[in-house]
């Protein structure tokens, strides 16, 4: 069938010669730029990393330095000396105004400085000082001889040791959040060389992390700072900081004892760029990068020569199919809506406008998808006012058997003379009927519901000579929401009847509402005896609408009728049994039309 296609019609082979045309000097172009200009482009990009790379490690090298010298002023500083050493004496005016001295001091150092976060004087036994925030209180937590600066600081005798970046320890009240480079350095007594204190300059983490973090080799490639093992000191990546380097490969380059080296290394079956540059404490800065991204703009110059012949390429094939185009673009915009209609999409209309059997074709399918649509408004319309018919026919089955037993009541009340508790009954249902006369349409508002209850209850109480104790518990503006009329009564009327008229005790009935995201939560509750549990699993079983009309009743049918008919699928219908007495849980999502 193919091969038919390609012999019978010639602009299929038109447009196949054309495409080969554009593309052999498209592919033997990409050939001769890679051929010759690759290689000059790679040592573009490695000359420029070599530079970066540079230009970190100088900015590295001040901002260290800085904290060097900082440390060694302190270190030799007379002043600082003597009142060190003489700390200890009980001259106290003497002690305040040096402990102001030194305190001024090295806010002055600090703020001479931007790279600087703080410089401390520290001691285990007598007075330290500390510029800015220096917290003698957390100071004074530390367990001063395990600190790991305050060994390292003795081995190195008075030399400066280094420590990686890590949070601030001693300034403030609050919690520790400021990272800092710190520079740790015994401070010694001139004459005879003992130790009487510590020296600790505290670079400015977030300058350090900064100048990494703006400084990149190639589009993914970062930098990082190690030491002459490998073991990572500073890293924009937090987690990294104090980890030695995993990769075998980078770890030897890293620790060799060459200066400005290149290198390539695998990790994770990818080839990555290397360059390390020593700084002033024997630390190195990497930068490493993966090679693919290195050269992208080698593969961009590329991929536009060929993208660029391919375009001319397809304008060619374009000129050359508008004709057959121009036939065939009716025909798939037909089938394009017919896939549509399929979908359910009604709303589609053809725009085919032709005078040859193309356009017939078209004017048909709009007449058919308008009869469709006809049709399916017709059947959406009876099933509308099924439902309303169904719910009038419960409704109406309601009102008579809910008639029925008050008027069995005021019977009651007559035939055993209490002619009182008649009148009153009476004068309540007339109340109650009125209240029902008044209301028009199918819903009614949560608290108009509520107030038929209220009155039904004043008829059950004269009745049975109990108190049924009504209490309300609703949430926001739950009241104005609407259910069908007399969705909540026979619920209550059920609670009364077959709850708290058996136990021949006065009863209680909880009603809470809460309005839920797109609907409203209702519970009833009651402390009567429970329902039987052969019952309560019928009631549970969610065939229930289907099989089991006779154990519902009139009054609850009412109640899972009006759910499944005016509220969502989602929406629910729960009883179940409690400690004392029996719950009714409805939960009733809003359709998105009602």
């Amino acid at each position: 069938m193919r091969r038919k296609i390609f012999n019978e019609r010639f602009t299929v082979k038109m447009i196949l010669a054309i495409v080969l045309i554009s593309l052999i000097p498209t592919i033997f172009n990409s050939l001769i730029f890679h051929y010759f200009f690759s290689d000059f482009i790679k040592e573009s990009v490695r000359g420029s990393s070599l530079q970066i790379t540079q230009q970190v490690a100088e900015s590295l090298s001040h901002i260290l330095s800085t904290g060097s010298d900082m440390s060694t002023l302190i270190y030799s500083h007379r002043n600082i000396q003597d009142i060190v050493k003489s700390d200890l004496e009980n001259n106290s005016q003497l002690q305040e105004e040096d402990h102001a001295f030194i305190i001024d001091y090295l806010n002055n150092q600090r703020l001479a400085s931007t790279f600087v976060h703080s410089i401390y004087i520290l001691k285990e036994e007598g007075s330290s000082w500390g510029s800015g925030n220096f917290s003698h209180y957390h100071f004074s937590q530390t367990d001063f001889n395990q600190l790991t600066w305050v060994k390292g600081a003795i081995e190195q005798d008075g030399a400066l040791f280094w420590e990686g970046l890590q949070l601030e320890q001693f300034s403030g009240a609050g919690e520790r959040t400021e990272y800092v480079l710190p520079i740790s350095r015994t401070m010694k007594d001139f004459n005879n060389l003992n130790d009487i204190a510590f020296i600790q300059v505290l670079l400015d983490g977030g300058i350090i992390l900064d100048r990494l973090s703006h400084a990149q080799i190639g589009e993914d490639g970062h930098f990082f700072v190690v030491d002459q093992q490998g073991k990572i000191m500073i890293d924009p990546n937090i987690e990294n900081i104090n980890q030695m380097i995993t990769n075998r490969q980078l770890l030897d380059y890293v620790t060799s004892n060459e200066g400005i080296v290149e290198f390539e290394y695998q990790e994770e079956d990818m080839d990555y760029y290397g360059v390390k540059h020593p700084l002033p404490n024997d630390w190195m800065v990497i930068g490493i990068a993966p090679i693919n991204k290195m050269t992208e703009q080698l593969s961009t110059m590329q991929y536009l020569i060929f993208t660029n012949s391919t375009l001319f390429a397809l304008i060619a094939v374009a000129v050359g199919s508008l004709l057959s185009y121009r036939m065939t673009k009716p025909i798939k915009t037909l089938t394009k809506q017919m896939k549509q209609v399929g979908k359910g999409d009604l709303s589609v209309r053809t725009s085919v406008e032709s005078s040859d059997e193309i356009g017939d074709m078209s004017l048909e399918f709009n007449r058919m998808i308008d009869k469709v649509e006809s049709l399916l408004e017709q059947v959406h319309d009876e099933q509308e006012q099924k439902k309303e018919a169904e719910l009038r026919a419960v409704r109406h089955r309601i009102d008579p058997h809910f008639l029925f037993n008050t008027l069995s009541a005021i019977r009651w009340l007559v035939t055993f003379k209490e002619e009182e508790k008649a009148k009153t009954t009476i004068r309540a249902l007339m109340k109650l009927m009125e209240a029902n006369m008044g209301k028009k349409g199918v819903f009614v508002t949560i608290e108009e519901e509520l107030d038929i209850i209220d009155k039904f209850i004043d008829i059950m109480t004269i009745r049975y000579e109990l108190n049924f104790q009504l209490k309300l518990d609703l949430n926001g503006n739950v009241k104005s929401f609407l259910i069908p009329q007399m969705l909540i009564q026979p619920i209550v009327e059920n609670a009364i009847f077959h709850g708290i008229i058996p136990t021949n005790k006065d009863g209680i009935i909880e009603i809470s509402a809460r309005r839920l995201m797109n609907g409203v939560e209702i519970i009833v509750r009651n402390n009567g005896i429970g329902i039987d549990e052969d019952i309560l699993k019928k009631l549970q079983d969610p065939s229930i609408r289907e099989d089991n009309h006779k154990v519902l009743g009139i009054g609850l049918l009412h109640v899972f009728d009006s759910v499944y008919l005016y509220f969502s699928p989602d929406s629910k219908v729960e009883i179940t049994n409690e400690e004392h007495g029996t719950k009714v849980k409805l939960i009733l999502i809003e359709k998105n039309q009602r």
